[in-house]
């Protein structure tokens, strides 16, 4: 009889007939509450905080509920690690070798990934590892107490960093004071000295802005700047800047990234002419089970399947562009120009797509099937890291904070209870007053303060 590792190295042989492309894969399974932990914190071994335990219970509950069942966790890099989970059938990790394939292939291939895996290495489980254990290296020499307070101010800014700029970003150049100005002929200081003139405004003092330019990239920022922060405490801040940047391109492409992996695991089981009967079909029904609609037939769901409208996708586009053009579109979109480009207004009348809104008093309402708004609707959530865009906007003389909500790009309001949380977090760090203008949901101007970083709220007011 087979055994997995064998039908695993026959449809990695399969794989490399049909054109793909990846560094080599360990595949590892393992225990339930092991890749469910791996689900919640994101690698096998990272730092810990209270946060990862709310998450976990979350996820479990989901779980439990039926909601919720996770078949693998792959991690890109060279090689890339996969777990999957033993209490899978055999026909269903038979399936999920597949399809991490397809996932190996996609990282690959995709410029984005490529990117930002040049940038933070390929071995995230070793790096997240050693981070780890700096972190309890921290916590045995200054508490938890005083860990727990840089680590809650740096998860809150997790999503607060800028995929344009680079990873190892050096500090901004030493700015040079501004030259004076000229004192001017005898005849313009004659001028400005006459009777009824404007007194001269003050000469600059040759401070150059801080930061010199809108910055988004809160971590990095904070890291380098914040006034008062020790090297441990900066070292976390990296840290989890580094993780975010890691995971990134995971955000960005999951609609065309499951969906590859989806349509490579669907067509190698397909053309795994080794493969019994029986095995095939409780492979094919795993398969019907993971790229199916959230909602049945007569009915509406509120939340896309990834793996649904990916596969969708990517089978539309092969068998009206072939194979060729798939691929080059996987090196080139993240999931922004795979919607904005690719999904089709047949393709998703097909799939039953709208846009809707929710009203503060609970109600839901459909708003449009029109193709523009539907895909704007998908990538609402994956703009900014899923996160309001926030910038430091300046640093007083005093060295209070000053922060901005791009809310004209970011085209929405805050939630005002959890910013006023998120500045008491990064206060208690800068250690100096910090100010966030922004608007709320119904775009009145807001100006929130933290007056003193031990302070347990904030005042929030209009601008």
């Amino acid at each position: 009889m087979s055994t997995l590792e064998d039908w695993t190295a026959r449809i990695e042989q399969l794989a490399g007939e049909l054109g793909l492309e990846y560094c080599p894969v360990d595949f590892e399974l393992v225990p339930q509450n092991f890749m469910l932990e791996i689900a919640v914190y994101g690698v096998p071994v990272r730092m810990h905080h209270w946060s990862f335990g709310l998450r976990y219970i979350h996820q479990l509950l989901h779980q439990n509920m039926g909601h919720s069942r996770i078949f693998e966790v792959m991690f890109p890099g060279d090689p890339c690690r996969a777990y999957m989970m033993n209490q899978n059938s055999l026909a269903e990790n038979t399936l999920v070798a597949a399809h991490v394939i397809g996932h190996a292939d996609f990282v690959r291939r995709n410029c984005l990934f490529d990117r930002f895996l040049n940038m933070a290495g390929g071995h995230i489980l070793e790096q997240s590892a050693a981070r780890a254990y700096r972190l309890e290296l921290a916590l045995a020499r200054h508490g938890q107490q005083r860990v727990e307070a840089v680590l809650d101010a740096a998860l809150a800014l997790e999503p607060h960093i800028d995929i344009q700029q680079e990873l190892y970003r050096p500090p901004y150049p030493d700015a040079k004071p501004a030259p004076p100005r000229a004192a001017g002929e005898p005849f313009q200081q004659r001028y400005r000295s006459l009777p009824g003139e404007p007194l001269a405004s003050p000469q600059p003092t040759g401070r150059a802005p801080m930061p010199p330019h809108p910055e988004y990239d809160l971590l990095w920022f904070v890291a380098h700047y914040a006034p008062e922060l020790q090297d441990w405490e900066r070292d976390i801040f990296l840290a989890v800047r580094e993780e975010s940047f890691y995971f990134y391109p995971v955000h960005a492409c999951q609609i065309m990234n499951e969906g590859w992996a989806s349509y490579w695991h669907a067509r190698l089981l397909r053309e795994a002419e080794f493969l019994p009967p029986a095995i095939y079909l409780q492979a094919l029904k795993a398969h019907s089970d993971v790229v199916r609609p959230y909602a049945g037939e007569q009915q509406l769901a509120l939340a896309v399947n990834p793996y649904h409208l990916g596969f969708s996708m990517w089978e539309r586009i092969v068998e009206r562009q072939g194979i060729e053009a798939a691929r080059r579109i996987c090196n080139e979109e993240d999931d922004f120009g795979f919607i904005r480009n690719h999904l089709e207004a047949d393709l998703a009348s097909e799939l039953g797509l709208f846009s809707y809104q929710m009203r503060k008093d609970g109600e839901t309402r459909m708003l449009s099937r029109d193709i523009h708004e539907v895909r704007e609707a998908i990538l609402a959530p994956k703009y900014n890291y899923g996160a309001p865009r926030i910038a430091v906007d300046k640093v007083q003389e005093d060295q209070s904070l000053v922060l901005r909500h791009d809310h004209a790009s970011d085209g929405r309001g805050l939630d005002l209870a959890a910013a006023e949380q998120v500045l008491n977090y990064v206060a208690r760090i800068w250690r100096k007053p910090v100010t966030l203008l922004t608007v709320d949901f119904r775009g009145v101007p807001r100006t929130l303060t933290v007056s003193h970083p031990d302070m347990p709220y904030t005042s929030a007011k209009p601008a």
